[in-house]
């Protein structure tokens, strides 16, 4: 299950992705925002970010106008590591080395051809869980 939210600047792209995974049998859940409305990103990116972290959700995506402030966000709860990505090859090796388990876009940005491929090769990509990754990963959990 997919976790997936965004703010207004985002929404047009985060329906898209949502149409993707669609097609792609993916299932998710919609934490908002749902409309253009002015609105603000941590009333939907964390609760999506605890679904991630609490283990309820597999994975997230968050969309806003630059991917930053949602993942800073994200970022603030224990447990997630949330990447912002601008490229499938950054998207790729978030995966392998760091194990993201959350993806934040730009849509002002980013535009819907390369965003859906970066969504794609994150969903993907599995961790390759070689033993200097688990070390890093473990000391950036452990503060």
């Amino acid at each position: 299950m997919i976790a997936i939210a965004s703010d207004h600047g985002g929404f047009d792209l985060k329906e898209r992705i949502k149409q993707y995974l669609d097609k792609e049998g993916i299932e998710y859940k919609d934490f908002g925002c749902y409309g253009k409305e002015s609105c603000d990103y941590p009333d939907f990116v964390k609760p999506a970010a605890k679904a991630v972290a609490e283990g309820a959700c597999d994975k997230g995506i968050l969309v806003c106008t630059t991917g930053i402030g949602i993942s800073i966000c994200a970022n603030r709860i224990p447990g997630v590591r949330c990447a912002l990505c601008g490229d499938p090859v950054s998207a790729e090796l978030t995966r392998l080395h760091n194990d993201a388990n959350m993806l934040s876009l730009g849509a002002g940005v980013t535009g819907e051809f390369l965003a859906l491929d970066i969504v794609d090769r994150f969903l993907h990509t599995p961790f390759s869980g070689d033993e200097r990754h688990k070390r890093r990963i473990a000391k950036i959990e452990n503060n």
